[in-house]
């Protein structure tokens, strides 16, 4: 079956590294993906921008979608690749939550920041922003500048807190699917032992991923939780981290860790984050 990929950019050099990453992880599967540009700005920032002025920039923006969609071609040269453009003046979250309806979006792939001196329009702690807000499709984030190296190794965080679904596993599966990969359960020990409905929530995500390699992994709770996972991550040479985002989760408090409000979450390796 093919699959539908979502790719967000800015033409920054870290757009166009998540853009490659994507078209090498799913280099054995038929799929089409979609380059999406959103123009869409921040009222702070249109101050001095003329309705001719924008019209230009529309245009330009254009322009460059195409020369994108050419260079990937260039750079693919993939027979089982099809390449599409979408050209949206929605906010980013909003463009992206559109194309993941209307094209069936299997996975949203895009880069950790954005263009220099454009942060405003796009990524940068727009990234946290789309995490956070994009609830329709898995999100898969590429750090600036990550070499491309087949997912064999997959790390899952969670406290057992929540019960996770068939649903919410799939994108999980899905990756570890495409290279046959070990998925690496990790939890970080802030309390002596599991409750009865931590218990209940650790046995059924064993169930869930019974036909998969995987195993079941207990960090001490010895530093900010960010830490902590990316010193799982380099121990154990984790490829992707991979997170459900739900309230009081995980990811809510990396984000909301003070530090990372202040520079942003930088993670290590590409950061699956899966929505409830």
């Amino acid at each position: 079956m093919s699959k539908h990929i979502l790719l967000p950019t800015d033409f920054s050099d870290n757009a166009w590294s998540a853009i490659v990453y994507a078209l090498k992880l799913f280099n054995d599967e038929t799929c089409t993906f979609y380059l999406l540009h959103s123009t869409h700005m921040r009222a702070s920032s249109m101050i001095n921008i003329t309705s001719k002025l924008q019209e230009i920039m529309n245009a330009k923006a254009v322009d460059d979608l195409s020369q994108l969609k050419e260079e990937s071609i260039s750079a693919d040269a993939n027979s089982n690749h099809d390449f599409e453009v979408i050209m949206s003046t929605e906010d980013l979250n909003d463009a992206i939550e559109r194309a993941v309806i209307k094209n069936n979006i299997d996975l949203v792939v895009m880069g950790t920041k954005g263009a220099t001196g454009a942060k405003e329009f796009f990524f940068g702690s727009n990234t946290a922003r789309a995490i956070k807000g994009i609830r329709s499709c898995a999100v898969l984030a590429v750090p600036d500048e990550y070499d491309f190296v087949p997912p064999k190794e997959l790390a899952f965080a969670t406290d057992f807190n929540r019960f996770y679904d068939e649903k919410e596993i799939k994108p999980l599966k899905d990756l570890a699917d495409l290279y046959n990969a070990k998925i690496r359960i990790v939890h970080i020990n802030e309390e002596e032992k599991l409750n009865d409905i931590q218990e209940f929530n650790f046995k059924s995500l064993k169930g869930f991923l019974q036909d998969y390699d995987h195993s079941f992994h207990w960090m001490p709770d010895y530093a900010k939780k960010r830490t902590t996972l990316n010193d799982f991550v380099e121990e154990l040479g984790i490829h992707v981290l991979a997170m459900v985002n739900y309230r009081h989760s995980f990811i809510e408090a990396i984000i909301n860790e003070p530090v990372i409000k202040k520079i942003g979450y930088h993670p290590l390796v590409p950061f699956l984050v899966i929505p409830e």
